[in-house]
């Protein structure tokens, strides 16, 4: 926002100085040559008035012409990246000075024609002076812009490429891969030499690109083979932004049988989270990695506008140093809140993404806040002093195994710690509470799950005391490179030359990345209209553990089982081979938002839920780990159990 703010209140950027002097002179001789052209550069007692009129308005139409051109943006950019949009503008410009002109003219500078009878005053220019000015102008300013454009982008030479430079096969004929192309051949120091294209659209074969490049062929299994084993690329960018996951998968798997390296543009997340604002493909090749071949199509949304009810607001994340808290940081800050509280009890986490905010993405609104959700009265200090309006809970212990053995830390930080915060918040007057929840939640098979479940509960109990406070839990699979992923593990069991060890062949996962997933968080938040809904995330298909691991292995450029070997340990107790995203009593509706869905269910009675914390709580105090496992598993298998008749409310 600030960003934009900026643009419109200064129209010229430093660097178009240069740009702004050429189009003042351009426009100057355009008028000049105007009035030449029309009366013939010739001297009599008619143009010599014609000519006073041009020395008394030259000196202000082309301050005119400028504003009108910076008023449309064309001062912001470098003429050597200008396109279809800068010319139109040009033209908008240009029309928009011209009448200003003419009426200007009109009011100011009336002109005295002298016939043989009288003396006539006229009010308006000549309309072919006015004609040729606009035509001139519109000329002059365009083919400065395109010569200059045209050099850059060296269509006026041949393309040359250094000496050595590798043979480089475009996946996508569209504009990421032109964007690739232009950028090889404006740095032919990068020593790679394009040498065609493949497309899936039937319409582009066959058919060459400016500097003579071809779409050789499709994508398609067979055909991508057939590509491969003709041209021998040296290396292949896949340059579709918004490629899916299993054309990726497919021109990867092509690429490793022979033996060629292949990296990506950026996805469409990371262009939108560019904070630059400035593209430069070929600086920003990567390796493909995990998550660009999961076969899922990623929702992508402008965090500005389906976060815009954080805008000029205290926004506080718990867990923000997490893998979840962090990226919730990172976008929010880009929706301008007022003051965005990072809460975390990890020193050093808290210190990285703090650094990350103000070092590396400029932010000066973020303010770090050492606190540990389980204590009241830290609590209640840090929302009595900050007084957020939105508060995001992602603070939470997620090591399944982990919180297995030591279930009554599980329960105090997941469940209880939830309870308090949700409470205090209501308490305090927060406008929003937003819970990052789980899919381990539903059907709770472990003590994390479960853990998640009591804390879904504790919202909704707390979205019913505290009605002016609106509470919602968002619920979701695994996101990739998250800190209890499996996806950090299987990596430095390959960096370590294996085995990669998985469970079961049969177990299935949700995945999505964490910027997917956070975004739907954010959007989530501006959904509840009652209070205490739970959303449900839309997280496509599941994918099989033993198929993500093979993935990761090829991508590594080796061979399952001959290079790095696959072990099946066992499933851990409680461990499902699927999860769940709804439980069965929950009924998925649809809502305003895309991927996000609504897990309608009867309401929870908070006597209930008090009297169910109030025993657990209890167990926790006494520290007794056997027990509370106990009463915990009672939980497990669906939302409520027979054994807690009372739960419902009656309808």
């Amino acid at each position: 926002m600030r960003r934009r703010m900026r643009s419109a209140a200064f129209p010229v950027h430093r660097h178009s100085v240069p740009q702004l002097v050429v189009d003042g002179a351009l426009v100057a001789f355009a008028y000049f040559l105007a009035f030449g052209l029309r009366f013939e550069f010739a001297v009599t007692p008619l143009t010599a008035r014609y000519q006073s009129l041009f020395e008394a308005t030259i000196w202000w139409v082309v301050p005119v012409s400028l504003a009108a051109l910076a008023a449309f943006g064309q001062y912001q950019r470098l003429w050597t990246f200008v396109g279809q949009r800068d010319y139109e503008a040009v033209a908008k410009a240009m029309v928009v000075a011209t009448l200003v002109i003419v009426g200007a003219v009109t009011i100011l500078h009336p002109v005295q024609t002298v016939s043989p009878r009288r003396v006539t005053a006229v009010a308006l220019l000549p309309v072919s002076v006015i004609a040729m000015f606009f035509l001139l102008a519109l000329a002059l300013l365009v083919a400065a812009r395109f010569v200059v454009h045209l050099v850059v982008e060296g269509r006026v030479r041949s393309f040359r490429v250094a000496k050595g430079a590798r043979d480089v096969l475009i996946v996508g004929g569209g504009q990421g891969g032109r964007l690739v192309v232009k950028e090889l051949v404006r740095n032919p120091q990068l020593r790679m030499r394009p040498v065609g294209f493949v497309d899936d659209d039937p319409r582009k074969r066959g058919i060459k690109d400016e500097h003579g490049l071809k779409v050789l062929g499709s994508t398609e299994a067979a055909d991508l083979a057939r590509v491969l084993d003709e041209v021998e690329p040296e290396e292949v960018v896949i340059a579709i932004p918004s490629a899916p996951g299993t054309l990726r998968a497919r021109v990867v798997t092509a690429c490793r049988e022979r033996g060629i390296p292949v990296r990506t543009t950026p996805t469409m997340f990371e262009l939108l989270q560019d904070s630059s604002g400035q593209l430069r493909v070929t600086r920003q090749l990567r390796e493909v990695r995990v998550e660009d071949m999961l076969g899922r199509e990623p929702v992508v949304m402008e965090v500005e506008r389906v976060g815009g009810y954080l805008a000029g607001e205290v926004v506080m994340v718990t867990g923000a140093g997490g893998s979840i808290g962090a990226e919730l940081c990172r976008q929010i800050a880009r929706v301008g809140p007022r003051k965005l509280v990072l809460v975390d009890h990890a020193e050093d986490n808290l210190f990285e993404i703090l650094r990350e905010l103000e070092e590396e993405r400029h932010v000066r609104t973020a303010l770090p806040v050492l606190a540990d959700c389980k204590e009241e009265e830290r609590i209640r200090e840090v929302l009595a002093e900050h007084r957020p309006a939105v508060i995001f809970h992602a603070a939470a212990y997620k090591h399944v195994a982990m919180m297995e053995i030591n279930p009554v830390e599980a329960i105090r930080n997941n469940a209880l710690a939830t309870r308090l915060v949700a409470t205090i918040a209501g308490e305090k007057g927060v406008s929003r509470f937003v819970l990052v929840s789980t899919d381990k939640a539903v059907k709770a098979a472990t003590v994390m799950g479960a853990s998640k479940a009591l804390a879904e509960w504790a919202v909704a109990a707390a979205a019913v005391r505290y009605p002016d406070t609106k509470y919602a839990t968002v619920r979701f699979g695994n996101v990739l490179g998250s800190s209890g992923s499996v996806v950090p593990i299987f990596r430095r069991q390959i960096t370590a030359g294996g085995p990669v060890t998985l469970t079961d062949p049969r177990m299935t996962r949700y995945f999505m990345t964490i910027p997917e997933a956070v975004q739907l968080i954010i959007r989530a938040g501006s959904l509840g209209a009652q209070g205490g809904e739970v959303f449900v995330l839309e997280m496509g298909e599941p994918i099989k553990i033993l198929h993500l691991a093979e993935t990761m292995i090829r991508l590594s450029g080796l061979e399952p089982e001959r290079d790095i070997a696959i072990q099946v340990v066992g499933a851990r107790p409680g461990e499902k081979f699927h999860e769940d995203l709804f439980n069965p009593d929950e009924r998925p509706q649809p809502t305003p938002a895309q991927k996000i869905l609504l897990a309608e269910r009867d309401p929870l009675d908070p006597g209930w839920v008090e009297r169910t914390f109030a025993e657990i709580n209890l167990l926790v105090l006494e520290g007794d780990a056997s027990a509370l496992a106990k009463r915990v598993s009672t939980l497990s298998g669906s939302r409520l159990q027979a054994s807690d008749p009372g739960a419902r409310i009656a309808t």
